[in-house]
């Protein structure tokens, strides 16, 4: 069972979701953009700075972490080709959608709220079930992209099967033009010829 609920999970999400981000990087503190808000999802190891990516993560899957009152979000742009986040509110914050990665703190909803996420109990703008990717995680939902791969896939079966079928169409076309080759049709024959002259019959003596 724990095995089964794993392998919705991305492995790379756990460690993400306990990473300390904005930091100070160590080995560039004194840059201008020092500030650990980027995460690896190759590497899966911790938090860097806008200098590592480009000397150690140039050519790794890299998203970039944000700040939302103190809470840690990432924008839905980036996320959300590589894992499922359905059922996560989503916010518009500074003109991008986003959705936070751990559960903020709150008191217990009371009465009259329509909407509040199933683990936390916070309350939500929308009828969604979570109100963070951690609140999902330990909902035990899944992260994976695969209904949207088979969508994918039934579209492209089908495009095939409609190619497949045009061209057994054009075989056909083909083949009576074979079986049935056009007929031709001999040249109009030259005008009968005229009957001579018709000679009476001499008189008798």
């Amino acid at each position: 069972m724990f095995e089964q609920e794993a392998s919705l999970v991305p492995p790379w999400l756990e460690p993400m979701l306990r990473t300390a981000f904005f930091t100070v990087c160590r080995t560039h503190g004194d840059a201008a953009r020092s500030e650990c808000n980027m995460y690896c999802l190759d590497c899966n190891d911790q938090a860097f700075c806008f200098y590592c990516r480009s000397s150690k993560h140039k050519d790794h899957q890299v998203i970039q972490i944000r700040r939302s009152s103190y809470h840690d979000v990432v924008r839905v742009g980036e996320i959300q080709n590589i894992m499922d986040i359905s059922g996560v509110q989503t916010y518009v914050i500074n003109s991008a959608r986003v959705v936070f990665l751990n559960e903020r703190p709150q008191p217990r909803s009371g009465k009259g709220v329509a909407h509040i996420c199933e683990i936390c109990g916070r309350s939500l703008l929308d009828p969604f079930r979570f109100c963070s990717l951690g609140c999902k995680r330990d909902g035990n939902a899944s992260f994976t992209l695969e209904i949207k791969n088979e969508a994918f896939m039934e579209r492209k079966e089908g495009i095939s099967r409609q190619v497949s079928s045009r061209k057994q169409e054009e075989l056909r076309e083909d083949s009576q033009h074979d079986i049935y080759p056009p007929t031709t049709h001999k040249p109009p024959s030259s005008a009968r010829r005229r009957k001579g002259v018709p000679h009476r019959a001499p008189f008798g003596s």
